[in-house]
């Protein structure tokens, strides 16, 4: 949508006769297809020049320009906002006196970012114009001296001759007794290795050191995007050069043991390496796009699993009835959320606190995540007939006592599951639903019988992870009253709120870490009876709340009032319970 501001800037670029009037309508199509700022569309539509861009724009909001190539910014004037927002908005801190910051924008009319800043710096803001090219150029040469400079340095000794030994390489798919994978790759950077090999350990151990979940390789037309997820979202980092997109992609295949030939089909692999002195398994995904194959990698450190029940965030109340339910000795217990929502994390919890050498504990995975001591896993192969069925059925003849499934995701394996529970073993699983009260529901909706569903469960959790406030800038807050209604917290009116203003410890996001939320729903009498008569989701989760259970959204608020999440948080994965 073109902005008032936008359109005078328009008319103002007609009146000078830097544009035409039809190419401002022009430009004005295009701007509301793309979504696009207007000086940026003229810019890449090739009917203005930046130079010109930048000089109306000041003068339409009596803001001075700078050639930022000009200035030697002082490292503490650098370091005044967190690298994360300088990136994700496109901005460089330029001088620093007393309290009144001074910042570089290509696009000062958004005064929402200056009050942004001023509330994260706690200073004055002074805008200043420049080239967004010479401010993504300041940025990669002041930022990221951990990290950018590590990929700048990195890629000044890799030459054109190598790259061109790269890509024949590749061509002929010759690949050398160094190259091929074993079960622990040192990451640790020499100089003698390959510059590539040096650019994806390097992109690994970056991702290692920021905590991140996942690392996204992502190609385009004329540049590569890299991002890591870092407390569930993602973040974006100084991406290598294009030209190495095809060497990057390669050397990971390499690793994860896949065909690097086949560049038309997704594929999946994983690898193992020994890093800061843990090893770290990874799963890899690539996928062809429009550009090439966009890469996934996860990253799943077992040093940083926690198997205690205690470090998940429980409430006491929530955290006793849960062991009681997994100390039954048989029934089922499921857990539900979306994908990313710690379910096989609580699982692990589960079954390493009912661990016991007198008891036979079996569990199938898509995949194996991470491995405990005293439990027999098996990877979930339906390439060559090993689905969660078939593995559930195998384990029923080897003595069982209890039984995990990785995810009960068809009327067979829903079956299955269910009369293991009935036949004296625990059975513990994942599914996905909103919430505890539809999983019922959606077990009788892929055909298992109700008073089957009744007679095996046990035990319903549902679960969300919420980012945890930033204690390093923890501040108190006063949120509007639109977000209290919102998230039905009139009566809280005296409680303080909180959260993180951003710093250098939390990239400027105010979140450094995240805490589960838990609704658990027992299967009581009254349930079981709703159950059999076709009571719908909501009247089930009216009683439950009737008998005392606690919902997501009031788990949220809880954690509100404990200081520990944002009402930004909660109302993004939770909803209202009057619906």
């Amino acid at each position: 949508m073109v902005t008032a501001m936008e359109r005078r800037l328009g008319e103002m670029l007609v009146n000078d006769n830097i544009i035409s009037k039809g190419d401002l309508d022009q430009a004005m199509v295009r701007q509301e297809k793309d979504n696009a700022s207007l000086g940026r569309v003229l810019v890449e539509m090739g009917l203005a020049t930046e130079w010109e861009m930048a000089a109306a724009i000041g003068k339409q909001l009596n803001v001075p320009f700078i050639t930022l190539s000009h200035y030697d910014i002082d490292r503490q004037v650098i370091e005044s906002i967190p690298e994360e927002i300088v990136r994700k908005y496109k901005i460089v801190p330029v001088d620093k006196t007393g309290d009144t910051l001074t910042v570089a924008l290509s696009d000062p009319s958004n005064i929402y970012l200056q009050d942004e800043l001023r509330i994260l710096t706690k200073c004055k803001i002074i805008p200043v114009i420049s080239f967004e090219s010479d401010i993504m150029e300041a940025i990669n040469h002041y930022y990221s001296p951990d990290g950018s400079s590590n990929f700048e340095e990195m890629l000044k000794d890799i030459t054109d001759q190598e790259m061109q030994v790269l890509q024949q390489q590749q061509e002929s798919l010759e690949i050398t007794s160094e190259d091929i994978r074993t079960d622990e790759d040192d990451l640790s950077v020499d100089a003698d290795d390959a510059p590539v090999i040096q650019l994806v350990n390097l992109i690994i151990s970056e991702a290692i050191k920021a905590g991140a979940s996942d690392i996204h390789i992502e190609p385009y037309e004329k540049s590569l995007r890299l991002r890591y997820r870092i407390d569930g979202v993602l973040q974006e980092m100084t991406p290598p050069p294009k030209k190495f997109q095809n060497a990057i992609t390669s050397r990971v295949k390499i690793l994860s043991e896949m065909d690097i030939a086949e560049k038309r089909l997704p594929q999946d692999g994983r690898f193992k390496v020994h890093i800061q002195n843990r090893n770290i398994d990874f799963r890899v995904s690539t996928c062809p796009v429009a550009h090439g194959e966009k890469v996934v990698i996860r990253i799943l450190d077992q040093s940083k699993l926690s198997l205690n029940l205690q470090d998940l965030g429980f409430d006491k109340g929530i955290l006793d009835q849960f062991l009681g339910y997994i100390h039954k000795p048989w029934g089922m217990i499921l857990i539900t959320g979306p994908t990313g929502s710690g379910k096989s994390t609580s699982l692990y919890c589960a079954l390493n606190t009912i661990n016991d050498s007198r008891k036979n504990i079996s569990t199938i995975e898509d995949p194996v995540e991470y491995q405990i001591k005293g439990i027999n896993q098996v990877q979930a192969r339906p390439d060559i007939g090993l689905a969660f069925a078939a593995g559930l059925r195998s384990f029923l003849r080897q003595d069982p006592d209890i039984i995990m499934v990785g995810e009960i995701r068809d009327l067979e394996t829903a079956e299955i599951a269910v009369r293991a529970a009935l036949t004296g073993h625990l059975v513990l699983s994942t599914i996905h639903t909103n919430d505890a009260p539809s999983t019922m529901s959606r077990l009788t909706d892929m055909g298992v019988e109700p008073f089957l569903v009744t007679a095996s469960l046990l035990m319903i959790l549902a679960q969300r992870l919420v980012r945890r406030i930033c204690n390093n800038c923890k501040e108190e807050f006063a949120p509007s009253a639109e977000m209290i209604k919102s998230i039905e917290m009139e009566d809280y009116t005296e409680t303080k709120i909180y959260h993180g203003s951003g710093c250098q410890i939390c990239r400027g996001t105010g979140y450094k870490g995240r805490i589960a939320l838990y609704e658990l729903l027992g299967v009581s009498d009254r349930i079981r009876d709703m159950v059999i008569a076709g009571a719908t989701a909501s009247q089930i989760k009216r009683a439950a709340l009737e008998e005392g259970m606690i919902s997501l959204r009031k788990a949220g608020i809880i954690k509100i009032v404990e200081g520990l999440t944002t009402i930004e948080e909660v109302l993004g994965v939770t909803v209202s319970d009057t619906g």
